[in-house]
């Protein structure tokens, strides 16, 4: 049965459910009612109306009705307690792999189970990765809530399998509802306008290519836009000028990934994005043979902040040179008192290569978070260039930086073990000679 047919059936029988709910003349119940009910429903009519009564309700409240029914959640909804305690109890008395799973299972919290019944109606799981959006933004000021979200990330963790995901090029034959998606979702380099799109998916030397979910339908997980060149670009200027001479693609020896997005915020911390990049790979190598360098052209948006901080800090590990280089960065009149302190600017290219190869997170891994990404899917580090953007949100991140990490595919494996399990962050000889 195919997924629309099986919407529709679930759609029906939730009508059906709520047809019975009305015929009863039952007062509104509270949410927590609702939830309870559908973990207690035994008839799927009346469950299923009970999921998308939740779903439609939840969509109306406020952030503080929002943060009220979270924490409703994590405090009347965990798991039961007493059979945990015995389950404990029988696992100790005889530990063996039946009294560990059923402790396993056990130690599920109920509201696990909630979210999966939830989930049957259609279109819920949009909506549940849209709660759990809600979910993350009330962490900060709602610690407690970060272990409910682990309920979310579980699951999503699962659901979001890389075995359900779907990639397809996006070109301009794409359905509109899709092409204005990509348009509202990029998230490094501004799409202006249908021209402006029209360069980055119809061009012959363009390619574009998102991952999708059945569940999500036209709703993109992230994509990934790729130029192909005939060299390793310096600046992202070259890229996106509408003016440029397109490169026909039998001529191209250099796939270009110039932007990556992740659209949905829900899905923050699920981890797809590294088979993406290495699928898209696989795809390039057999549609266009000739193709041998794969690399990227990269934001560093913690670069500034992070030369900011340490520029003050009273254990900094930057030099005196490099302290009054930041300060000279920070007080630039406008931009072309700030071009003229970056152009060639050595100290500054040695500043970057600290802040991508030697400073780590308070979590370990790369201070970066583009970095942490490439890194982690196994590229190395292979160069830095001064004004490679000078947007103004290149600028204010990484006063106009962008780094090159190269995919080669015979080393992907070997840099990704070496970065996950032993911290080290493979870089080129170009790169480490700036550290001298």
């Amino acid at each position: 049965m195919s997924i629309g047919l099986l919407s529709e059936l679930l759609s029906r029988v939730a009508v059906i459910g709520r047809n019975l709910d009305a015929a009863r003349k039952q007062p509104e119940k509270s949410l927590l009612t609702l939830c309870q009910e559908i973990l207690d429903s035994r008839g799927e009519a009346t469950g299923l109306a009970h999921c998308q009564e939740v779903l439609q309700r939840y969509s109306t409240l406020s952030d503080n009705q929002k943060i009220e029914f979270f924490v409703s959640l994590l405090n009347e909804f965990g798991a039961d307690k007493q059979a945990l305690a015995k389950a404990v109890k029988a696992w100790q008395e005889k530990p063996d792999e039946i009294t560990a799973r059923a402790l396993h299972f056990i130690g599920e919290p109920v509201s696990q189970n909630l979210l999966r019944r939830i989930n049957q109606v259609p279109k819920a799981t949009l909506a549940l990765v849209n709660m759990r959006a809600d979910l993350l933004k009330y962490t900060a000021d709602s610690p407690e809530l970060k272990s409910l979200d682990c309920d979310f990330s579980h699951l999503f963790s699962s659901w979001f399998n890389r075995g359900f995901l779907e990639l397809k090029h996006i070109d301009w034959e794409t359905p509109a509802a899709i092409l204005e998606k990509i348009i509202a979702y990029e998230a490094v380099h501004e799409i202006g306008s249908w021209d402006s799109l029209r360069q980055r998916v119809a061009s012959c030397d363009r390619r574009l290519y998102g991952y999708f979910h059945p569940a999500l339908g036209i709703e993109p997980l992230i994509f990934v836009e790729v130029a192909l060149t005939d060299h390793t670009p310096r600046d992202i200027k070259s890229i996106l000028a509408n003016d440029r001479t397109q490169l026909p693609a039998e001529q191209a020896n250099t796939a270009v990934f110039y932007s990556i997005s992740n659209c949905q915020k829900g899905l923050k911390g699920i981890s797809f994005g590294n088979f993406l990049i290495k699928q898209v790979v696989e795809n390039l190598r057999h549609e266009f043979p000739n193709l041998d360098t794969f690399v990227t052209l990269s934001p560093v948006p913690g670069f500034r902040k992070w030369a900011k901080k340490q520029s003050t800090a009273e254990n900094s590990t930057l030099s005196d040179a490099q302290i009054n280089l930041v300060e000279d960065l920070e007080q630039a009149e406008d931009t072309q008192a700030l071009l003229a302190l970056t152009h060639h600017n050595k100290q500054l290219l040695k500043l970057i290569a600290q802040y991508l190869v030697v400073s780590r997170s308070a979590k370990g891994g790369a201070s970066d978070p583009v970095s942490r990404f490439h890194l982690g899917n196994g590229a190395r580090l292979e160069n830095i260039h001064l004004q490679g953007d000078n947007s103004d949100n290149g600028l204010n991140n990484a006063w106009g930086c962008m780094v090159n990490y190269q995919y080669k595919v015979k080393d992907i494996e070997k840099n990704h073990e070496a970065y996950i399990n032993n911290d080290v962050i493979i870089a080129s000889n170009k790169v480490m000679g700036l550290l001298k």
